[in-house]
């Protein structure tokens, strides 16, 4: 009697089950349509709607109108190409990490592809571009109070773009945003350097100064690390050091900085100041 019941419940069950999975199966979800909408295309029609959907600014359908394109016809004759519009469609669609994996993706598959310098540039640019927010496209900010990282892995970016291609188009560019990533990361030691100095950190201060001038030469940066060296010095009470170092200053700089820091504090930073939470 139990084995009939059992036998019975199965029959039962598999018979509520199978109607089930024959209604999702024909159930539309909506990629299958998507799917369907390309179907029949070829390798030339994939490449041509997705540039104009790259051209239009419609990132998101030219990814996927070139990921199709790649999948299909991995060896075609836009393969390669589509990987790398792929990276720089996912650059402009603000998604900077899937934009450098398929650039590396790119560097790795096709080291000797022409285009390949293309890639190491653009990986500069998306590093370049990460530190800029929503905010700071539409209200002013200083970029040197930011955190530097994702500048510094756009300088070596660059860097090796400048070693490995030389010759490169990208070249002329490159060294222009390197000059002014350069300039930035050194403005972001000084930042640090003066956060020190109010915190009464003045051996931390003069440090941090003197890496600036170690390591930032001939950037706008100097000026300002030798004068917090100067009164951290003076606060020390080594009057030998800060005479010295104002001895360079004013042999360098004897009508002051040649780049007068601007005032782009932030709001917050502004308010901050004027209540003294520092003091």
């Amino acid at each position: 009697m139990r084995l009939f019941l059992v036998k019975l419940f199965l029959i039962i069950s598999l018979g509520l089950i199978l109607p089930g999975c024959e209604t999702l199966k024909n159930f539309n979800f909506g990629s299958d349509s998507e799917t369907d909408e390309y179907a029949d295309w070829n390798e030339e029609q994939l490449h041509t709607s997705a540039k104009e959907a790259m051209d239009a600014g419609g990132y998101q359908k030219a990814i996927k109108l070139y990921e199709t394109l790649e999948s299909r016809y991995p060896f075609g004759d836009y393969a390669a190409q589509a990987q790398l519009n792929i990276a720089y469609a996912y650059f402009k669609n603000d998604d900077p990490e899937a934009a450098i994996a398929a650039a590396d993706r790119f560097i790795k598959l096709h080291p000797r592809n022409p285009s390949v310098d293309y890639a190491y540039y653009l990986k500069g640019l998306v590093n370049y571009n990460r530190g800029i927010g929503f905010l700071d496209r539409f209200v002013p900010t200083d970029s040197t109070q930011r955190d530097p990282g994702s500048a510094r892995d756009s300088y070596d970016n660059f860097n090796e773009l400048l070693t490995r291609f030389p010759n490169s188009q990208y070249v002329s560019d490159a060294k222009q945003r390197m000059i002014a990533l350069r300039n930035n990361m050194a403005m972001y030691e000084v930042h640090v350097a003066r956060f020190y100095m109010k915190r009464k950190a003045y051996n931390a201060a003069i440090n941090r100064a003197k890496e600036v001038i170690e390591k930032y030469q001939r950037t706008p940066a100097i000026p300002y690390a030798l004068e917090i060296m100067k009164e951290g010095y003076t606060k020390l009470g080594l009057t030998e050091q800060a005479n010295n170092v104002n001895r360079v200053y004013t042999l360098n700089f004897p009508d002051g900085p040649p780049v007068p820091i601007k005032d782009t504090s932030t709001t917050a930073g502004k308010v901050w100041d004027f209540i003294g939470l520092d003091e």
